[in-house]
Parts: C-alpha cells; sequence; structure tokens
C-alpha cells in the first residue's frame, strides 16, 4: 500500500489535526484511508479511526523492530496510508518518525507552525529536507502542509517561497472546533471527544488530495518481513478452541488492533467490560489492557467482575494486566484526591496515583525464574507512561528484571502471584510477548 508520514518540527505543532485533516481529505476524494502512527500512543491512533472508520495501525522500531514495524504496516486494507509522526521529525532515537520514514521509505510531508510565519516556512523546510544530508539519514522532505495559515496572501507567500522540490500540499485555517481536549496521559479518545466534522471538512478542503497520493509511495518489501507463523497454535491439548477474554470499555482502552489479532491467532476473543459489572466469561486466560481505571475507580471496586476475576486466579486461570489492567489486579488503588478504592486483590500490591508523571521510557525487560511466561522467557521491548506508583509486599515476586526503564522499582518488572503476570509495560505483539503468554497456555 502506498502511504506517506506527516511529521511536525516539534510537539505540539498541529500533527494531529493535520493528520485528521488529510485522512477526511481523502477520504472525501474517494480513497480508502488506512491511518497509522509512528510511536507507542494508543490516544492518537483512537482519532484516526473515528475519522477513517477503521483501525490505526502502531509503527514503533523499538517496540516492533524494522521486520516488525513493515509487517504491521501492511496489515489491514486500503488505498493509501497516512502515518502521523511523533515529536518532531527527528527527536526520539530509534524510534523517531524519520527512523520510521526510513524503514518503510516513505515520502515525509512536514507540518509546520506558519501563524506567526510566512516565508520562513519555506526556509524551515528546507532546513528539514537539507539536516537529513547533514546527519546523513535516508529521510525525504517533499513539501509541507501549513498549519493555522490564513488564505490569500499569506497562502500565496507560503507557496511561493518554497524552493525546487518542496510541494505545497495546503494549509489547515485557524477554526473553532479544531482543538482536541487533553488530559494526564494525552488527548481524549476519538470516541470520547472526536474533533468537530464540520470544522474538519472545512480544514480537509482547503488539502491538495490528489497532491498527497501521487507524492506517496509503496514500501519495499524485504524477507524478514514476512508474518510470524501461528496456524494451528490457537488450541488446547484436547483439540478445543482456546478462549481468551478482553476487558474492553473505557478504564481498559488501551490495546493495539494487531494485539486482538494476535490473540484472535491464538484462541477465539471474547470482550466483557468490568466497568459495566459484566460476569466474567468462561475462559483459558484474561487479558486486562491498559487504559483508566482511575477514572472508574469507584464502579470498578463495586464491580462483580473484579471479585469474580480475583477468585479465577487464585484457582490458576492465567491472567496478564498491563499498566492500568495491572493497577486493577491490585489490592488497591488510591486516587489523587485520597480515596481508596479495593480492586482484584490478586497482585501484593497498592497503586496510589499522581499529579505528575512517574514514568515516561521505553523498556526492556529479561525474563526471571519467577515469569509465568517460562519456559519461553526471553528479553522483552515495551513502553511505560504512567502517573501513578505501585507499592509492592516486601515478599513480591517479580517477573522481569529492567533492563532498561523504571519497571514497579526500578530494578524489577510485571508483578507476579498464581498463574497472573502485571506490568506497568505496555507491549506490542511483535515484540513476542504475547506469542509467550499464549505459548504458556499450551
Amino acid at each position: 500500500m502506498p502511504g506517506l508520514v506527516l511529521a511536525g518540527t516539534a510537539s505540539g505543532v498541529g500533527k494531529t489535526v493535520a493528520t485528521l485533516a488529510a485522512v477526511r481529505a481523502l477520504g472525501d476524494a474517494g480513497y480508502a484511508v488506512r491511518p497509522a502512527k509512528a510511536g507507542p500512543d494508543f490516544i492518537d491512533p483512537s482519532q484516526h479511526a473515528t475519522v477513517a472508520d477503521r483501525p490505526s495501525r502502531t509503527l514503533d522500531p523499538w517496540l516492533q523492530g524494522e521486520a516488525g514495524l513493515r509487517r504491521n504496516y501492511r496489515r489491514g486494507e486500503g488505498d493509501v496510508c497516512v502515518v502521523e509522526g511523533a515529536m518532531g521529525l527527528y527527536d526520539g532515537d530509534v524510534n523517531s518518525t524519520a527512523a520510521v520514514a526510513e524503514a518503510l521509505d516513505l515520502p515525509v510531508v512536514l507540518v509546520v507552525d506558519a501563524s506567526a510565519g510566512m516565508e520562513s516556512v519555506a526556509a524551515t523546510a528546507l532546513g528539514f529536507r537539507e539536516y537529513a544530508t547533514v546527519a546523513g539519514r535516508d529521510v525525504d522532505v517533499v513539501g509541507v502542509v501549513a498549519q493555522q495559515a490564513h488564505g490569500g496572501r499569506h497562502e500565496t507567500g507560503i507557496r511561493e517561497a518554497l524552493p525546487e522540490g518542496l510541494t505545497y500540499f495546503g494549509r489547515i485555517p485557524p477554526l473553532d472546533g479544531l482543538d482536541l481536549p487533553e488530559r494526564h496521559l494525552g488527548l481524549h479518545r476519538g470516541d470520547e471527544a472526536a474533533v468537530d466534522s464540520d470544522a474538519l471538512a472545512e480544514a480537509a478542503s482547503h488539502l491538495d488530495a490528489e497532491a498527497l497520493v501521487e507524492v506517496a509511495r509503496t514500501p519495499p518489501k524485504l524477507a524478514s518481513d514476512v508474518p510470524n507463523d501461528r496456524i494451528g497454535r490457537g488450541r488446547d491439548v484436547s483439540g478445543d478452541e482456546r478462549r481468551i477474554a478482553v476487558a474492553r470499555d473505557a478504564a481498559f482502552c488501551f490495546v493495539y488492533p494487531a494485539t486482538l489479532e494476535r490473540l484472535g491467532e491464538g484462541g477465539q476473543v471474547i470482550t466483557f467490560s468490568p466497568v459495566a459489572g459484566d460476569d466474567l466469561p468462561p475462559c483459558d486466560a484474561v487479558y486486562l489492557p491498559g487504559g483508566y481505571p482511575e477514572l472508574h475507580a469507584e464502579t470498578l471496586s463495586e464491580s462483580a467482575t473484579l471479585d469474580q476475576l480475583g477468585r479465577a486466579a487464585a484457582e490458576g486461570l492465567p491472567v496478564f494486566g498491563e499498566c492500568g489492567g495491572m493497577m486493577a489486579l491490585a489490592e488497591s488503588l488510591t486516587t489523587v484526591d485520597g480515596e481508596r478504592y479495593d480492586m482484584a486483590g490478586v497482585l501484593p500490591a497498592s497503586v496510589e496515583m499522581h499529579d505528575g508523571l512517574q514514568a515516561l521510557e521505553m523498556v526492556e525487560l529479561e525474563a526471571t525464574a519467577d515469569s509465568p511466561l517460562r519456559p519461553t522467557s526471553g528479553r522483552y521491548r515495551g513502553h511505560e507512561f504512567h502517573y501513578s506508583r505501585a507499592t509492592p509486599a516486601t515478599d513480591a515476586r517479580f517477573a522481569f528484571e529492567t533492563i532498561r526503564g523504571h519497571g514497579i522499582d526500578d530494578d524489577h518488572e510485571g508483578l507476579t502471584e498464581y498463574a497472573t503476570l502485571g506490568t506497568y509495560a505496555h507491549f506490542h505483539p511483535e515484540s513476542g510477548l504475547f506469542d509467550a503468554f499464549l505459548d504458556a497456555l499450551s
């Protein structure tokens, strides 16, 4: 599938709105758009999915490796892929937007804040293009989208200042309705607070959809891009299909589309809602994704689902909880207001929310002898981003040693009890951890 990257000069320049406008413009022009996001973010892709009406893929060299990144790029259908960058184009080391563009050989359209500039927009874009040569990067900056740009003389000045080789793809005008509300962990999800449809349609009308399609390129396919073979691994020893229960609601909403696909290759995925008090469905394993359990702590504490989950885990049901999922598996959760709520009580730890960020890091972990994933243990890469802190019991057992990242206590990650594992780290299925989780069910 041909694609392109919408990258920014820095964080906060308006990449998400520009991406949503590009997706809308291409859709209005009759193209089926498959959105994607550079970096490990869960929230921006939810905004993409709301506008594109299809899942947004995650593209991160650290989480997936280059081969895994390319495999994930090829999942899903569409006429053209629009990849939203993360931070500034060159920021982020191994998992920068530039690294994603290089791995896929995709052209880069630079989103530039034009609110207080005109000819300087061209100078900025030229500098970003030429920097690739100076830094020895194989990054192809092909043009700009002018963010916060007016029409008339303002737009004409930007367009005419661009040197040969840099295309003007249009502008995002300053409009009411394009602001996306934020909270801790980032923007609101697309199903909570989508951008105003009329304002987005107006912004999209100022982008050249055909020019974007014309510049898009199809990544070369390499031998290492062949998907992992999981055929026939979705059944237990009796030959019955495994049933994997996945929590999906407002408290457990951070899940990659590829994760559900990989779990579906390992069995039948059944969803349930702890917030709604659903009964824990009959299953062979449970996955609790990350999300916002702290916003639903009182409801969760009263939910029969967590009581059922606690009893099932104590009887040996395999359970894996990521970040928010781990918090719900703990003994208690205390909000920033000081209110303490009982959780599932599976993992020997108390969790407390803080006003400030407690961890934001790429993670690398080494499985220990206590890991419930053994004998398929090894090293796994993930990311952590949370405002809570877990205080484990003095005799708590950990599934991993931290090679990089904060984890639970800087040296260890992955609280484990019975056949339950809870981590602050989030994982993409290309990391191999979900394969290990499924293999441990055998």
